[in-house]
């Protein structure tokens, strides 16, 4: 719509923050009668911050369905959840995503998203995961077009520069450029985290930062987190606690996305930069442990490690963009990346000889362990040793940060006296730490995303007196 146009009208709901998160607020409470706008600060063709890198959703489901195999029930999901988090999470939090994720595939279905099959090398996602048929970037166009469809305003290259809040409530927006507020009623947070401001990350993590890389959206700086902790919103979350998996170290800075990760490490063996292992690569199924292994190698050293696998382990995952490096010989791939081939020759002598007899399964925890090494590979423990032999160099790949605002099960911003804001409301990254407070389950990011920003938008909408608007839709689209 046009620029000033935004001033001259009076909206119900203004969404900050165009992804999964956003969409799904925006939707509800258009849906339950709203005038809804929704502001992002990226152009329109990078519309929608990290959905547009995404591929699927984890969803809770007791038979099978249409897009997902056998069953996953809720027990088994929050078990998942309490071993990546080791326990830390908000229970009532964390319960009330998982037992709602049953209703988001059909939910989004209805509003012109399609699902797939998992695709082969997808991390044995089919049973837990539904698919979006061209990928997040597909999903977003179809919720945009039906949101359009309904009413839904948007505003792209519109950055938000802060929130004038007072006493919890707030009463604009200030967009960059600006000196005017923004009104609403209500304000829905759904920008994301600070995982594109490298001096916020450094924070944490202190100089390895300046050796990661964001394959996430640059857009998403937390300015709105920023102004909400300045005005008192309580933060949950640890600084340096962070949804970061391993990518191949060629990738760009920036938005580099999920073709640069590199899901071989089950296969084969890691090593430093000094051609040492130091973690176990066959701990857990990949869905479960791929985004620890961001952490892993931002703790060694320049914050760089590298994945050797032979001519049978790459063939069991799908590949990144970018080509495996390649040689005839240890030795001689170790000079390509830069490894000093003696030790890189033992390392690798050492992992052979330690390895047990036997095809490896890689459907099931096989079993399958080294003996005698520190660490030991505890699943799928093959000999690296049928050339050709591949290496791939990583790096830290940060996708979004832990640390957020809390909010409670209407997704009210929390602010430090424990009150909830009346017109503040968030859903997405920016409040993921409440549920993910450490480790990861793939997809669980748009799962949270989907399920509190429905949550956010039924509660704007029911703030002003509109509820059951968007249960009579939801009923006609049944029908």
């Amino acid at each position: 719509m046009v620029f000033e146009d935004i001033y001259q009208s009076s909206w119900d709901v203004v969404v900050i923050g165009a992804g999964n998160a956003g969409l799904s607020a925006a939707i509800t409470a258009a849906e339950a009668g709203c005038r809804v706008l929704v502001l992002d600060a990226a152009p329109q063709h990078m519309r929608g911050g990290n959905t547009r890198h995404t591929r699927n959703l984890r969803a809770m489901h007791e038979e099978p369905t249409d897009v997902l195999t056998d069953a996953y029930s809720f027990e088994e999901y929050f078990d998942d959840l309490m071993r990546v988090t080791k326990g830390v999470t908000n229970e009532e939090l964390a319960r009330l995503t998982l037992e709602k994720s049953a209703e988001l595939t059909s939910w989004l279905s209805r509003r012109g998203v399609r699902f797939q099959p998992a695709l082969s090398g997808t991390l044995n996602l089919g049973r837990t995961n539904a698919f979006f048929l061209g990928g997040g970037r597909a999903l977003l166009n179809s919720l945009c077009q039906y949101a359009e469809t309904i009413g839904v305003e948007f505003a792209y290259e519109t950055a938000v520069a802060s929130l004038a809040i007072e006493d919890g409530f707030c009463q604009g927006v200030q967009i960059e450029g600006e000196r005017r507020l923004l009104e609403a009623r209500n304000f829905i947070l759904t920008a994301g985290g600070f995982e594109a401001d490298l001096d916020w990350l450094a924070k944490g993590w202190g100089n390895a930062a300046k050796n990661f890389l964001v394959r996430g959206t640059p857009y998403n700086k937390g300015v709105m987190l920023k102004s909400l902790l300045s005005q008192g919103a309580q933060p949950v979350g640890e600084l340096d606690q962070c949804h970061a998996v391993a990518i191949d170290a060629r990738a760009p800075k920036y938005d580099g996305g999920i073709a640069s990760r590199i899901d071989g490490v089950p296969f084969g063996m890691v090593v430093n930069r000094h051609a040492e292992r130091f973690y176990d690569e066959g701990e857990d199924f990949w869905p479960k442990r791929y985004a620890i292994w961001g952490r892993l190698v931002a703790g060694q050293p320049d914050q760089i490690a590298y994945a050797i696998l032979d001519s049978v382990g790459v063939g069991r995952f799908m590949p990144s963009v970018f080509e495996p490096i390649v040689a005839d010989t240890i030795e001689e791939l170790a000079g390509l990346l830069d490894l000093d081939p003696v030790k890189l020759r033992q390392s690798v002598d050492r992992f052979n000889a330690a390895c047990p007899e036997g095809e490896i399964d890689q459907s099931i925890l096989d079993g399958k362990s080294t003996t005698g090494l520190m660490p030991e590979k505890t699943n799928w423990a093959a000999p690296i040793s049928a050339p050709p032999f591949y290496g791939f160099p990583l790096r830290p790949g940060i996708t979004f940060t832990y640390m957020g605002v809390e909010v409670n099960d209407r997704a009210q911003i929390l602010f430090e006296d424990g009150r909830p804001s009346a017109n503040l409301f968030a859903a997405g990254e920016i409040m993921a730490g409440n549920i993910l407070g450490q480790g990861y389950l793939a997809g669980i990011g748009m799962t949270i995303g989907g399920v509190f920003g429905r949550i956010a938008g039924d509660s704007a909408a029911t703030r002003i007196n509109r509820p059951g608007a968007s249960d009579k839709r939801e009923k006609a689209h049944v029908g």
